[in-house]
């Protein structure tokens, strides 16, 4: 199979990149960058050397994606993954539809083109705020879960949200190019003939992602206190109750195999929740508790101010994947936790590196 990765340098991008070349099934594997994410340049040489076929091009760009050589399924890994973007005074609004939902458009329009298939990698923030934000929750063990004596929004259990909950505005800016996205592409796919998979994913981990805690907290997290970095738990009380679930993204290549040497399939069996799941779940006071177990003790701030979009719980149930693709996730939370932390002790200099310019 001919793969083409957008953002193939980035974390999610070039670890789906090394794990399709790992699988033994000869796919070739090309992918395209722009680069301007800091840290995203650690994994040029790398790549390359496992004989991925790298190029410079920016997915906003209609020529330079139509410039790129022929694939049959086109993995979309290029996204500004922060709910914040756009509305936090650092970035453009503008930037952040661009990136996410004109960039989508131009992938698209290759597909179009080459009958090529079409991977979206989308996000659990399209699911509706407001249901969520007004979730009653219990305190167990140091984290959120649902209130089950309480009535639940549809389509949401203890074992997460599946995909029949609300996705209605407001979801965030981010949340909305990346919805608007999913519509988009399944649009394209029964319009002109090609197959589109949209995967829901929940907060995607491991070692070498980059250290921006709105976009990999897991990460951060771990880097922040190795270092002893101010660390703060924001909102709901400053307490880190908070809750969201853990995926490696090496875990999404068997689905995504499954996916792309599968046959026609119905429309709806072509969205799904890709996550950890309950299971996997962790609030920052049990990530603080994992560090402090594995590195010794470091202070944690409380400062209780709500942030907008903050959610306390947000897990994802994949138990339409399971039913339709036998998939489950192979690595546990434990398991990327001290995947990060090696790679936290083993490069020192990683939150410098990958931070914000």
């Amino acid at each position: 199979m001919r793969f083409l990765i957008s953002g193939v340098c980035g974390f999610v991008g070039s670890t789906i990149a090394r794990a399709l070349l790992a699988s033994g099934r000869n796919h070739s594997i090309a992918g395209f960058d722009n680069f301007i994410r800091p840290g995203s340049e650690t994994n040029r040489a790398e790549l390359k050397a496992l004989g991925v076929k790298l190029f410079h091009a920016d997915l906003r760009a209609a020529s330079d994606v139509d410039a790129l050589p022929d694939a049959d399924f086109v993995i979309d890994a290029a996204a500004n993954p922060s709910v914040l973007a756009g509305v936090d005074g650092k970035t453009s609004s503008r930037q952040l539809v661009e990136h996410n939902l004109v960039g989508t458009i131009n992938l698209l329009e290759y597909c179009k083109a080459r009958k090529a298939g079409f991977v979206l990698l989308s996000t659990s923030r399209v699911y509706a705020i407001e249901p969520l934000a007004g979730l009653p929750v219990a305190v167990r063990a140091g984290a959120f879960v649902p209130d089950a004596t309480q009535p639940l929004p549809r389509g949401l259990t203890a074992a997460g949200l599946d995909e029949t909950f609300s996705t209605g505005a407001p979801i965030s800016l981010y949340g909305a190019t990346k919805l608007a996205s999913e519509a988009l592409a399944l649009e394209y796919g029964e319009t002109f003939g090609f197959p589109v998979f949209v995967n829901r994913c929940g907060v995607l981990a491991g070692a070498g992602q980059f250290g921006r805690a709105d976009q990999g907290i897991f990460a951060y997290w771990i880097n922040a206190w190795r270092r002893q970095r101010p660390l703060k738990y924001l909102g709901f009380g400053g307490l880190g109750h908070q809750v969201r679930d853990c995926l490696h993204p090496r875990d999404l290549v068997p689905l995504i195999e499954k996916q792309t040497a599968a046959g026609r399939i119905p429309a709806a069996d072509r969205l799904i929740n890709v996550a950890g799941g309950a299971s996997s779940a962790m609030s920052l006071r049990q990530l603080s508790d994992w560090c402090a177990r594995r590195f010794g003790p470091h202070p944690v701030a409380q400062d209780g101010t709500p942030r907008p979009f903050d959610i306390a719980w947000i897990v994802l149930d994949s138990a339409k994947a399971q039913r339709i693709w036998g998939w489950q996730p192979a690595a546990t939370t434990l398991q990327i936790l001290e995947e990060i932390a090696r790679h936290a002790e083993a490069n020192a200099g990683w939150l410098d590196l990958s931070a914000p310019i």
